[in-house]
């Protein structure tokens, strides 16, 4: 059988991860591929005509969600042999697809009217429900104990196989749970056939797991990729502070760093760390929608924090 021919140019796109907070939860705001699966927000960039990356990025997505994104970064680019644009458009030239993925937050999530095009394909979706494995604030999560039975069959007698399941997926309770590596995780299971998009791009039957919400094309490890980011740049970079309104009590400060690593975490130690940087400055006023005890609001320090480096939050694990 002849070897099919190779891809004859390149096609350039753009991804964007835009993650916010709602309810609670971290939310992704994704769209519809053709075939009608969730979609990360993509565009084309047009060479001739777009400036920048950036600029390119910005347009296309508010032209699709009607949403304008704010903090915007540069992820990594996507551009494995195979892959396919969900939008690519048909015609006899093969081309190769390029993927440049972004890292977008927004404190706009919990407001409806972020998304100003009624009736439109675009909204906002848990983070946590293309990755339930990846949620451990209510202890190890239910998705894990079909995975783990799965991975074992996967492992059989392979060493290195076993080494690598237990060093991201840690099924003893003496082995430690890294919540930054979510995307190692993602491509393990890919890797061993547990994921639907791994069924699909080998023309299988789709594996009876709880592995999570598909998505269209290679988009779930890119949202795989964005999530881990952001995971590791919470603990050296204040960027929590881009996902919560201008004032908040401690506690919407912890709820969001808890939903966004999928840890719980200590509340007294978070509280006392988060005073210890001099990120944050008390209004004087107090919240009275908590439901109990009036709780004081807070806003990002307008002063430099400690020795004026740029740092993090502290994330107090509870376990």
């Amino acid at each position: 059988m002849a070897e099919p021919a190779p891809p004859t140019g390149i096609r350039i796109g753009l991804s964007a991860v835009v993650i916010g907070l709602r309810l609670g939860e971290a939310v992704v705001l994704t769209t519809r591929a053709e075939d009608g699966s969730a979609a990360l927000p993509f565009g084309p960039f047009d060479p001739a005509r777009d400036r920048t990356f950036e600029l390119a990025l910005r347009a296309f997505v508010t032209a699709q969600t009607g949403f304008r994104p704010g903090y915007v970064e540069q992820l990594y680019t996507f551009g494995d042999l195979g892959r396919a644009s969900p939008r690519a458009t048909p015609g006899p030239e093969r081309l190769r697809e390029v993927s440049v993925g972004y890292l977008a937050l927004t404190a706009d999530a919990a407001d409806t009217a972020a998304i100003v095009r009624p009736g439109g394909e675009a909204r906002w979706q848990p983070v946590l429900d293309f990755f339930p494995w990846e949620d451990h604030r209510q202890g190890r999560p239910p998705a894990l104990g079909p995975l783990d039975t799965a991975l074992d069959a996967w492992v059989e007698a392979d060493p290195r196989r076993r080494a690598r399941v237990d060093a991201l997926f840690a099924p003893q309770a003496d082995q430690r749970w890294s919540d930054s590596r979510v995307l190692e995780r993602y491509e393990l299971l890919y890797e061993a056939g547990l994921v639907q998009e791994a069924a699909r791009d080998a023309d299988r039957e789709r594996p009876a797991l709880p592995s999570g919400a598909p998505m269209a094309s290679d988009h779930r490890r890119i949202l795989a990729t964005g999530l881990g980011r952001l995971r590791s740049k919470l603990r050296y970079r204040p960027v929590l502070f881009d996902l919560v309104p201008p004032t908040f009590t401690l506690s919407d400060l912890q709820r969001g760093a808890e939903a966004i690593t999928g840890i719980t975490l200590h509340k007294q130690n978070f509280r006392r760390g988060v005073e210890r940087t001099g990120l944050v400055s008390p209004t004087g006023r107090f919240s009275t929608g908590t439901g109990g005890r009036p709780a004081e609001l807070f806003t990002r320090s307008a002063a430099d924090p400690l020795d004026g480096q740029t740092l993090g939050l502290p994330l107090p694990a509870l376990r």
